[in-house]
């Protein structure tokens, strides 16, 4: 008879209400704040912004529609990592989480603090990254860094503690980002600043040509500011009644997040011409100035630093959970597969994420590594919304308490218009897409490794 395994496990704390606040906290950071101004640069038409902002938009909802499917059949600790072995095997697999653990989600936890500690710094010199503490040759140390550091170590300890401490971290956070967004772009539909929305398609007559350059970019940038809507089937293992709690939080937080965004461009493009807007990095705390006036700027900020603060606790949460996947399978740190007995979380895993988003914190190498595995992000996100047709033909005797509507439209569409922006980061990028696919690859090594072990 073989024996009961009572070693700890991860317990299912996260609600509907939780996973949903999951999904809006992580996509929701700093990029709404900044992305329409430099959309405005290379696509000087409103209309063509919204609409750029509506095709990213339903991109976002149909990669939701399949995900949920894909989460609903299978849900375990790891999303993706998941999806892709039972689909196209180990390697294919522990790539993504090699991505995932090495530039990506720990990379974008550190460039989060870090941007953080700059938004704070207009208040508090002491902690902004122009502060340097110290300097020993060609390495040096700022404030902001320091602050990054404990920022990283702080969440990464309440996170170990509890899921239920990180939740509650998310849900508030979250919420009042969703109040403060929806209170700014109300106002900002009904307050007059003098100018008039300009809905014509082609206000500056463009060729064809440049639009679909314009947009080429537009959608990449509207890409950055959504991505991260999948990361909450990272922690699927955690969520209660998974089978119909995934699928409905991946449904109303990108449709939460869509209205969102919509409503907030409107407010943007009807606060000042396009020509204004173009190349504005700080779009938000501009046109919160024309709403408000000159002393709102602080506030805005503080708005930010807010949104910024849900979003990094969202993806300490998440992330090592991917790790604790492989390590699991015996593919990392053998640590890592253990969970905490009393707090029922992936103790190791969680340390090991913070350890190592805090080495990048202090190199400053995070920007350089995010920007080299976008391309590979995108070519390993295409992947796993892929294996809903293998596992369909593969494992079709596998439960699936929700089939992805529009099947096979719905995927398809998410794919191909993935696959669209993935060249066209290949062709703006090539040298910076295969530094990328060079450091996937360095992950085979690793994998050989552990494989053996």
């Amino acid at each position: 008879m073989k024996a009961k395994d009572h070693s700890p496990k991860l317990d299912r704390q996260l609600g509907l209400f939780d996973s949903s606040m999951m999904v809006i906290g992580i996509v929701i950071g700093s990029g709404i704040f900044m992305t329409t101004g430099l959309m405005a640069y290379a696509l000087p038409s409103a209309s063509l912004i919204l609409i750029a902002w509506v095709l990213g938009g339903l991109q976002m909802l149909a990669g939701a529609l399949t995900y949920a499917e894909l989460g609903a059949a299978m849900p375990k600790a790891g999303g993706q990592y998941v999806y892709l072995r039972e689909a196209y095997g180990s390697l294919p697999a522990f790539l993504f989480g090699w991505v995932a653990f090495i530039a990506y989600l720990s990379g974008t936890n550190a460039a989060i603090a870090v941007a953080v500690s700059e938004h704070l710094g207009s208040f508090y010199p002491l902690v902004s990254t122009q502060t340097s503490l110290l300097s020993v040759g060609i390495f040096s140390i700022s404030g902001g860094q320091v602050f990054a550091l404990f920022l990283i170590m702080g969440l990464s300890l309440i996170n170990y503690c509890g899921v239920v401490f990180g939740k509650w971290i998310q849900n508030i956070f979250t919420v009042l980002k969703i109040g403060t967004i929806l209170l700014f772009a109300i106002a900002g539909l009904f307050i007059s600043s003098g100018h008039h929305l300009d809905l014509s398609l082609n206000p500056t007559q463009m060729s064809f040509g440049s639009i679909l350059t314009g947009m080429g970019i537009a959608l990449v940038a509207v890409n950055w500011t959504v991505g991260g809507w999948d990361y909450v089937t990272l922690a699927a293992g955690e969520i209660k009644n998974p089978k119909r709690n995934i699928p409905l939080a991946l449904l109303f937080g990108t449709l939460v997040i869509l209205v969102l965004y919509f409503l907030i461009n409107i407010a943007y493009l009807k606060a000042q011409p396009i020509a204004a807007l173009a190349g504005e990095v700080k779009v938000g705390e501009a046109t919160a100035r024309i709403l408000y006036g000159q002393g709102i700027a602080g506030l805005f900020t503080g708005v930010i630093i807010i949104s910024m603060f849900g979003s990094l606790n969202g993806n300490i949460l998440v992330g090592p959970r991917v790790t604790y996947a492989m390590a699991k399978d015996n593919l990392f740190f053998p640590s890592a597969a253990d969970v905490h007995p009393r707090f029922h979380t992936p103790g190791n895993a969680i340390i090991i994420q913070g350890i190592w988003a805090c080495i990048l914190t202090l190199s400053g190498t995070f920007e350089e590594l995010i920007t080299l595995v976008v391309f590979v992000n995108f070519m390993l996100w295409i992947a796993a919304a892929s294996t809903v047709f293998v596992l369909r033909k593969k494992q079709p005797d596998l439960e699936r308490p929700y089939k992805v509507w529009g099947y096979p439209y719905v995927p398809a569409f998410f794919i191909i218009f993935s696959s669209a922006i993935m060249i066209n980061t290949f062709m703006v990028s090539p040298v910076q897409s295969l530094m990328g696919i060079g450091l996937t690859l360095l992950g085979i090594p690793a994998y050989l490794y552990w494989k053996k072990n």
